[in-house]
């Protein structure tokens, strides 16, 4: 899946990409972060075991926080999360979709990326994490 993604992730910034209303511009690809996958895979497997959707653990913790506890030191930071999609072109096609979602995968500071996918067949389904990272 890594590379799948990481290929679609960069063709979308290659190409450039009309996010909601607003166009934008062709961006340098990404590069793989491992301590991004850690936190996404951490975050999609929280999600699935404990039945909820939502960027902020049950507790509060946000996504920044989660990266600062896997040791990811950044200056820029986003994260998608989807619940669903069965394949890597169905949640880059969502992501891709939705406004605040594409131009996280589009910002030219975010230049790292990771995404964990944890199979589900109850709650919510595939639930996946995207985390992005500038440093």
């Amino acid at each position: 899946m890594r590379e799948t993604i990481l290929a679609q992730i960069n063709a979308a910034r290659a190409a450039g990409h009309v996010c909601g209303t607003e166009i934008m511009a062709a961006v340098p690809p990404m590069r793989w972060n491992d301590i991004l996958f850690s936190a996404a895979a951490r975050h999609s497997l929280d999600m699935v075991a404990r039945n909820y959707f939502s960027h902020d653990t049950p507790e509060g913790v946000t996504f920044t926080q989660r990266l600062a506890n896997e040791g990811y030191s950044f200056w820029a930071a986003g994260e998608n999360i989807a619940a669903g999609q069965t394949t890597v072109s169905g949640v880059m096609g969502a992501w891709l979709s939705s406004d605040g979602h594409c131009r996280n995968i589009m910002q030219p500071v975010l230049n790292e990326v990771a995404v964990a996918c944890v199979a589900s067949s109850s709650g919510y389904g595939n639930t996946w994490t995207m985390d992005l990272g500038g440093r």
